[in-house]
């Protein structure tokens, strides 16, 4: 509720230089956030052993809105190249969000049903080819920042259901030689690269590059650091920030609205908002501790695992340290179908902390 109203304030300052004013973007997520409150509280006195009854409708609805999307999605010249939403009427939505909890809710149950053998190399592989199959459909967008969010929480889920030690090592090993294969080919291809040719290679060009593209991938993250640097401890004060309100920052409503923040509430706002992060994830993993069964575990830490990448990536690209990948903050950035998601979301975690019991994998 705390960080909710605190992103209204950061979404009322980051619009009100539009045309227009932001009144209408806060009452859409303001109307979003009511919305989502009320399910939220309907959700959390189901009993959520329910859904894992119909995991696998959940599962298929998740995929086939992902395989619509690549067949009817927005047009590229409203939305970008990255076919990642849907329009019915006048509503957008990008499926994808909605399907984030749907995945962890069936491949939590998947888990659960497959947990005596998950060390067996044929079930590894199943359950691996179940979770796997929607982060293909979402790269086929495609949508890098999104499949990532994906790959994260999967990875969370499976390490929490007791994976042998040795699967982890290989994966590890795996990832530290392709990191080495990918950073030796990247400088490789910067040799002839040309920013432009390819959308999400820019991404990571520009990353160590901004200067490249100063005008376009570039110009996101110059800014950003810019707005971040010149808040100081204190910030200008809220709705005091030049980067902000003359406008120099690109999507500051969304994907970096952290860069608002920092500009305005300096790094003491900065600090209060993580907190708060902090506050949230360590109760989310308590109640995924004290959780009555392995499902019941599995969705929060899916849920937790989805948070923390968010925060995680957010905060990480609006201040030049990691890759712009497009990736919104929970609760703070504008987005009524995100925000439903995470209303839903908390929804899901607190129906599972209010059925309590003494299961425990080693205590995580």
């Amino acid at each position: 509720m705390i960080l909710s109203i605190y992103g209204f304030i950061l979404i009322k300052s980051a619009t009100m230089s539009k045309v227009g004013g932001g009144d209408g973007y806060l009452k859409t997520q303001l109307v979003a956030f009511i919305i989502g409150l009320i399910i939220m509280f309907v959700i959390v006195y189901i009993d959520y052993d329910i859904y894992g009854h119909f995991y696998i409708p959940i599962y298929a609805i998740s995929n086939l809105l992902l395989l619509f999307v690549l067949i009817n999605p927005v047009s590229a010249a409203e939305w970008g190249d990255v076919r990642s939403w849907i329009k019915i009427g006048p509503v957008v939505f990008q499926p994808s969000e909605i399907a984030k909890f749907g995945i962890i809710i069936s491949l939590s149950k998947f888990i659960e049903i497959n947990h005596d053998n998950i060390n067996e190399p044929l079930v590894l592989l199943k359950v691996l080819a179940f979770a796997f199959f929607p982060v293909g459909l979402i790269l086929l967008q495609p949508d890098l920042g999104t499949a990532l969010v994906f790959i994260f929480f999967i990875a969370v889920m499976i390490f929490i259901a007791d994976i042998d030690r040795k699967y982890v090592i290989f994966v590890l090993t795996v990832f530290g030689i392709f990191l080495i294969v990918f950073v030796i080919a990247f400088f490789y291809i910067m040799n002839d690269y040309t920013v432009g040719e390819n959308y999400q290679f820019d991404r990571i060009v520009t990353f160590f590059y901004p200067e490249l593209d100063p005008e376009d991938t570039g110009y996101q993250v110059m800014q950003s650091k810019t707005a971040i640097g010149s808040g100081l401890i204190f910030g200008r004060g809220l709705f005091k920030g030049v980067q902000n309100q003359l406008g120099f920052l690109p999507t500051k409503e969304t994907d970096f609205i952290f860069a608002v923040m920092g500009e305005e509430l300096g790094l003491i706002g900065g600090l209060i908002l993580l907190i708060l992060y902090g506050v949230l994830l360590y109760r989310l993993i308590r109640i995924a501790k004290k959780s009555s069964n392995l499902f019941g575990s599995l969705i929060v830490t899916g849920i937790s695992g989805m948070l923390f990448f968010h925060i995680f990536e957010n905060v990480g690209m609006t201040m030049g340290v990691l890759p712009v990948t497009g990736i919104p903050l929970p609760f703070i950035s504008y987005g009524g179908t995100f925000m439903l998601v995470n209303m839903v979301s908390i929804g899901l975690c607190l129906g599972v902390g209010m059925k309590r019991g003494k299961f425990d994998i080693n205590d995580f």
